[in-house]
């Protein structure tokens, strides 16, 4: 163990150094990603431009090209941090879980995320919609071995008679579309509600009406 009388005081002064670029990194790359999602969600790829995405950050073009490179990698970062944050939720799904905690926690982290990054959602979803030439290899293995991987763990529950019996991979499926619709389709939803916008009220409304749907289909509700 090294004490803290070895460390010379110009050593503790670059690492504070290096943990501050550090951090501001990270807040740069954040500003960056969460404007890459606005710009990305409205444009598409081909329309958006690095320029308008530096403006929408509130950064200079340079710090864009120094932390990403160009807009096809930043294109790709959007995606790929997409799909991670949406494979986290379903970490709560395992054998010795209890299947309607599991579940409704995992319903209402996405229903979460298409409120709290509904741009995410769209990029996602327009790349999808366009054969996902860039997600493509990720949505046969992360994604893939996920829902693989989970729907066996939700089978094991259905065999023990812990839940009803559906369809478990399928599942997914149909809890994607309920949960990710309020961000893709919001301004659908919106009109046929009668307002500008999902506001949190309504979300909050849209998320219970979800959560007990889905879970009454499971049979995890009387």
């Amino acid at each position: 163990m090294i004490s803290l009388s070895s460390v010379s005081p110009a050593d503790a002064a670059s690492a504070a150094d290096a943990a501050a670029k550090g951090q501001i990194r990270q807040a740069n790359e954040a500003l960056i990603l969460a404007a890459a999602e606005r710009v990305f969600a409205g444009a598409g790829f081909g329309g958006a431009t690095m320029a308008a995405i530096a403006e929408a950050s509130g950064l200079p073009k340079a710090n864009l090209h120094y932390y990403f490179g160009n807009k096809q990698a930043l294109y790709r970062r959007v995606l790929a941090r997409t799909l991670a944050d949406w494979l986290v939720p379903a970490h709560v799904i395992t054998p010795e879980a209890d299947p309607r905690q599991a579940i409704e926690h995992y319903i209402r982290a996405k229903m979460a995320l298409s409120a709290q990054r509904p741009h995410a959602s769209r990029v996602f979803a327009n790349e999808l919609l366009h054969g996902a030439p860039v997600l493509g290899e990720l949505l046969v293995t992360e994604l893939s071995g996920m829902v693989r991987d989970k729907a066996a763990v939700i089978q094991g529950w259905i065999d023990a008679g812990r839940m009803a019996p559906v369809d478990s991979t399928h599942l997914f499926f149909t809890l994607w579309a309920a949960t990710q619709t309020y961000a893709d389709s919001e301004v659908q939803v919106s009109a046929v509600l009668g307002t500008p916008s999902l506001a949190p009220k309504a979300h909050a409304r849209a998320t219970e009406h979800v959560v007990q749907l889905l879970l009454r289909g499971c049979g995890l509700l009387a």
